[in-house]
Parts: C-alpha cells; structure tokens; sequence
C-alpha cells in the first residue's frame, strides 16, 4: 500500500489535486481521506463553547485515531471513518467506510505538521498557493457549504487561520517530497503525482517504505 500525504493552506487546492489524481488512476484504485473528518469530537460542550476553538490549530485534530486507521488500512483491514459536520462543529453520527486499496491519499491542512502522520506516509506533498487565492476561495467555500457568515469568516481568518498557518503549515512544507504550486490549476504537478503512483501501481518495490 502507497500512502500519500496532501497538505497545504486553506483552500490552496489540496481536495483539487487529489481528486485529479483519483480521477487519473481509477477510484477502484485509491482510497481518499479527508483529515477534516478527524476534528477531536467536541459534542459535550456547547455551541458557543464549540464555536470558540480553534479549528486551526493541529491539536483540533485527533491524529491518534487517523494514524491508527492507516495503520489498520495497511493491514488490509476496513475502517469505519467519522465524519464531521461543520454547521454544528461536531462529529456526525454518520461513519464512511474505507476500502484498504493500493492507494490511500489523505489531504488536510497538518498532514505533514504531525510527526508520527509523517512517518506513515510514502509520498509527502504541499499544496503551495496565493494567499489571497486562498482566503477568497475559504469565503466562498464557507459561506456556500458551511453556512457561514462573510464577519464570521473574517474573524476567524485574522484571530486563528493567518496564525496558524505562519506558525504550523507554512512551516511544514519543509517535509514535502514535491511541492505542486498553484494547487489544481497544476496540470504538470498532477501529472507528475499520478506518474508516480501508476508506476507504484506496476511494481510495488518502486518505493519501498
């Protein structure tokens, strides 16, 4: 099993690239994850309680049950992922089932901040984009999916996301093993991460772990 790692900024494009490069290979091939499904399940505190933290920040995920449903996966075995839902900031009592497919991608924001995420994976990948392509591209996904306000969203970008980026992700980009700029609009990126994972495909010794 190859497992690939896609992080980067808030809406650099990570879901884009990964979804490309599913679509070049085959979705019976690749078994997709999204690292925001893996928030800390908060549904004890309040609303307001859960609206004041930090979803930025790498400790807002639970990395401890992600790394040890990769670990599963790698075993051949099915996991039963959560998933959250992000108008009531808590996990939903819906679980998604995950194939152990020859490729597993995970994208998220801290996927290379993590350490021991780190270790697991084969091919480690940073999403590098504008900032001010970003930011836009966070209004409108929050505003239209999240049912989120235009000051929400503001708030939040200048108290948790700028910070937490210069602090955590941007910095993590160091680990990255291609650094694809532009995000989706990257055909030559793409093509290059779908190589690499179809020549996996053909001999799984190209890139022993």
């Amino acid at each position: 099993m190859l497992i690939i790692g896609i992080a980067g900024g808030t809406g650099s494009g990570k879901t884009t690239v990964a979804r490309s490069v599913i679509d070049n290979l085959g979705s019976s091939q690749v078994t997709f994850i999204s690292q925001d499904n893996y928030y800390c399940d908060h549904s004890h505190l309040s609303f307001s309680e859960r609206e004041a933290i930090n979803y930025d920040h790498p400790l807002a995920f639970d990395n401890v049950l992600l790394l040890e449903h990769l670990k599963q996966l790698k075993q051949n075995q099915r996991v039963s992922s959560p998933t959250y839902d992000f108008s009531t900031h808590s996990r939903s009592n819906i679980t998604k089932e995950l194939q152990p497919n020859p490729i597993v991608i995970i994208e998220g924001l801290h996927v290379l901040s993590d350490e021991q995420l780190r270790t697991i994976l084969d091919i480690k990948v940073f999403v590098d984009t504008d900032p001010d392509v970003r930011i836009l591209r966070r209004v409108l996904r929050d505003i239209q999916e999240r049912g989120r306000t235009i000051q929400s969203v503001y708030d939040q970008y200048l108290t948790t996301v700028k910070p937490m980026h210069e602090a955590f992700i941007e910095p993590s980009k160091k680990y990255a093993d291609i650094i694809i700029p532009e995000g989706g609009h990257n055909e030559v990126g793409i093509q290059l991460l779908t190589i690499l994972t179809e020549k996996y495909l053909q001999s799984s010794s190209v890139f022993p772990h």
